[in-house]
């Protein structure tokens, strides 16, 4: 009889196993001595830095490989925008304090904080309309407050897994309680993380921020643009503030984008219309008779 078992036995240690064994040394051994993948002040050296962008590519990749994670639905937007209830105990309070700045302030961010409720409920739509499919959509946020906690959240109260890659900043990012904690991921390099960001995804929604939105907003159009990544939905929620913060005709009048260019992404205005929008485009949840016949 052959012995399976020794015919696949592994002919080396793994890496986990030699690094348990004891050294030769009674105390802490010397730098030198230590194996370099164990070594923490080998791997943080500057010329360390191509081993270290690999090592922030591989293991968000290879921990969503091993939980089967295969589509996600991105969702960008300020970490300055608070949920309702936050926002009208602000007001009350700013209305108490008789400071008419504070509460032209707090008024604003009241405004806002129906667009937490929007990508809270847009969240909640995506997990529990596809928790059950053969190929269930996850949620992915930057990990931090705001309308990214609003999406985790989301997720979170129907019951289903959602992901944070968080960022390391000078003031720390502290991630969000709603993602789900062996899928809340901590980058250092702001590229392997939007990289991370796009890599699964079959859809983005930007609901309204700053800088780091619009950032990542305009590389994922620069990439879908210029077909270094397929086409995917890209949803901007809120018509009234993109459009007077980005002005589309004006890039299509001077000749800076191309006709077309302008299609890359939908204006939409609550959850429902999103997810209908995306519905249509992956024929989620239509009965065979009423998809899309494959050619």
């Amino acid at each position: 009889m052959i012995r399976s078992d020794k015919l696949t036995a592994r002919n080396f240690p793994t890496a986990q196993e030699e690094v348990s064994q004891p050294t030769a040394f009674d105390t802490n051994p010397p730098d030198a001595y230590r194996l370099a993948f164990a070594d923490t002040d080998f791997l943080v050296r500057p010329e360390l830095r191509p081993v270290r962008m690999q090592l922030e590519l591989l293991k968000p990749e290879l921990i969503q490989q091993e939980l089967n994670i295969q589509s996600t639905v991105v969702i960008f937007g300020s970490a300055r925008i608070p949920d309702r209830a936050s926002a009208e105990e602000a007001l009350e309070a700013a209305r108490a304090s008789g400071d008419t700045v504070a509460l032209q302030r707090a008024e604003r961010r009241l405004l806002m904080s129906g667009f937490y409720e929007e990508a809270r409920r847009f969240a909640a739509l995506i997990t529990a309309e596809t928790l059950e499919h053969s190929h269930p959509l996850y949620v992915v946020t930057g990990g931090g407050p705001g309308i990214m906690e609003a999406g985790n959240r989301g997720a979170h109260e129907v019951g289903g897994r959602s992901i944070g890659l968080n960022i390391v900043l000078p003031h720390e990012q502290r991630p969000n309680e709603y993602i789900t904690p062996e899928l809340c991921f901590r980058f250092h390099y702001f590229a392997l993380r939007k990289m991370h960001f796009l890599m699964r995804s079959v859809a983005l929604a930007a609901f309204p921020g700053g800088f780091g939105t619009l950032d990542e907003l305009f590389e994922t159009l620069t990439l879908i643009q210029t077909g270094k990544c397929r086409r995917r939905p890209i949803l901007l929620f809120g018509k009234d503030f993109w459009s007077r913060l980005i002005d589309f005709d004006l890039l299509l009048d001077t000749g800076m984008i191309s006709p077309g260019d302008e299609q890359l992404f939908h204006y939409v205005e609550t959850a429902e219309e999103a997810w209908a929008l995306l519905k249509k485009e992956y024929d989620i949840g239509l009965p065979a008779s009423a998809a899309p016949q494959q050619e």
